[in-house]
C-alpha cells in the first residue's frame, strides 16, 4: 500500500497537474497517478483562450472563464521562471469575422468590424465575409508546450508522478475513500481530487462522456495569421513560429481513436470558406482528442458523494482556459475546507442525486 501523500490525484492531465503544482506550493505532498499522459486531452487542443468569441452567455461559466482568463499572464509567468519553458501564451486578440447566414451570438465586451475594418484587421478572408467580432481580451496558449511546462513543474517542485497507472475502483466506508484500487496495487492517502476527464465515468457515474475532436495543422513558409480566426464551425489558431492549427469537430461517437475523411474534409471545407488561403500550405498533420462532456457543458467541480473526493472533470471545449482556475479553487477547498461560492454552479448535485444514490455508488465499486 502507498500511503505518503496527503492528496492523491487521479488524472495526469491539465487540471490534475495544475492543481498538484499548486497544491505543493502550498505545502502538501502530492502524488499524481496517470494512466497515459499523452492521452490527455490537453496535448489534442488547438489552445484557445476565448470565453468571449465562444459567445459564452452571461452567468456562472463565463465569470468563472473570465476570471481564468484574467489569471493566465501571471500563472503561465510563474510557471516559465520556474521551469525555464515558454508556454506559448500569446494575448493575440480573436477575431470573428461573419457570414450572411452566420447565427446571431452574445458577444459581450467585442467591438463590431465592418467589412472595410475587418479586412484591414485580416486580409484574404472569404469575399462572403460581411463584417466581425473583435475580441481583444480573448488569447492562446499553446497546448503542447503548456503539458511540457505542466510535467517539468511539478517534477522540480517535487510532486510524485506514477505514469501508467489505471486505477480500477474505490474502497469505501461510511462516505469516505479508504483507498483506490488501481492495476499496480492500492494506494491511500487522506484526501482525494478526481481529475480523469472524459475516462470519469470508469469510477463514478457521474454524466461526463467523451466528445470527441478531430484537429489538423497547416505549416505557411512564414508567419501569415497574428490573431486567431473564430468562424462557424471552425476556428483557426496561428502559433507564434508560423504553424496553424485548425479545429475541430464535436462528435459524440465514444473513443473513436482515429481521424475520420468526412471529419477532416468538414473541417477543410469550413476553414477554406474562411480563409482561403489556407487550401495552398503543406498540410502537416492531422489528431484527435476526447473533450470531458457534461449534460449541461458545464464542469463538474467541487464536493463529491464521498467526503475526501473532490471532483475537478467535465470542462468540455474550456478545459485549457480554465485550468488555472481550477487549479486554485481545488486547492483552496482541498488546503482550507472553504468553497468558493461559484462551486455551487457546478456541483455534481445539478444533475439527478438518484445518479449517485448509495446503491448506484455501491453497484460501480
Amino acid at each position: 500500500m502507498n500511503s505518503s501523500s496527503d492528496v492523491l490525484v487521479i488524472g495526469g492531465g491539465a487540471m490534475g497537474l495544475a492543481t498538484a503544482i499548486e497544491l505543493t506550493r502550498q505545502g502538501a505532498k502530492v502524488t499524481v497517478l496517470s494512466r497515459n499522459f499523452q492521452e490527455a486531452a490537453l496535448h489534442a487542443a488547438a489552445g484557445m483562450l476565448a470565453p468571449q468569441a465562444e459567445g459564452l452567455e452571461p452567468g456562472p461559466m463565463l465569470d468563472l472563464c473570465l476570471r481564468s482568463r484574467d489569471l493566465y499572464p501571471d500563472w503561465t509567468s510563474q510557471l516559465t521562471d520556474l521551469t525555464g519553458l515558454k508556454t506559448g501564451y500569446w494575448p493575440c486578440g480573436i477575431l470573428a469575422p461573419t457570414f450572411a447566414d452566420s447565427p446571431p451570438r452574445f458577444t459581450g465586451d467585442a467591438e463590431w468590424c465592418d467589412l472595410t475594418t475587418i479586412r484591414q484587421y485580416q486580409p484574404d478572408l472569404s469575399p462572403e465575409i460581411v463584417g466581425g467580432w473583435w475580441f481583444p481580451q480573448d488569447a492562446q496558449v499553446n497546448n503542447q508546450q503548456l503539458a511540457q511546462v505542466l510535467l517539468q513543474a511539478a517534477r522540480q517542485l517535487g510532486v510524485t508522478l506514477e505514469e501508467g497507472v489505471n486505477v480500477i475502483g474505490f474502497e469505501t466506508k461510511d462516505h469516505q475513500i479508504q483507498q483506490v484500487q488501481t492495476t499496480v496495487g492500492t494506494w491511500q492517502a487522506p484526501t482525494y481530487l478526481l481529475a480523469t476527464g472524459s475516462w470519469s465515468q470508469d469510477l463514478l457515474p457521474i454524466p461526463v462522456t467523451p466528445r470527441k475532436g478531430q484537429l489538423f495543422a497547416v505549416q505557411p513558409p512564414r508567419q501569415i495569421l497574428n490573431k486567431v480566426l473564430f468562424g462557424p464551425g471552425t476556428y483557426i489558431v496561428p502559433r507564434q513560429k508560423g504553424r496553424i492549427v485548425v479545429g475541430a469537430t464535436s462528435e459524440d461517437v465514444g473513443f473513436a481513436s482515429y481521424n475520420t475523411p468526412g471529419g477532416i474534409q468538414s473541417l477543410l471545407a469550413k476553414a477554406i470558406r474562411l480563409y482561403p488561403p489556407l487550401a495552398d500550405y503543406p498540410l502537416e498533420g492531422c489528431w484527435w482528442g476526447f473533450r470531458p462532456a457534461t449534460p449541461d457543458e458545464l464542469p463538474i467541480l467541487g464536493h463529491s458523494p464521498y467526503d475526501n473526493l473532490i471532483l475537478a472533470t467535465g470542462h468540455y471545449r474550456n478545459g485549457i482556459l480554465l485550468t488555472p482556475i481550477t487549479a486554485r479553487l481545488m486547492t483552496d477547498l482541498i488546503m482550507t475546507g472553504q468553497a468558493d461560492p461559484c462551486l455551487t454552479h457546478f456541483s455534481w448535485q445539478r444533475f439527478a442525486p438518484s445518479a449517485l444514490s448509495a446503491e448506484r455508488l455501491a453497484l460501480a465499486h
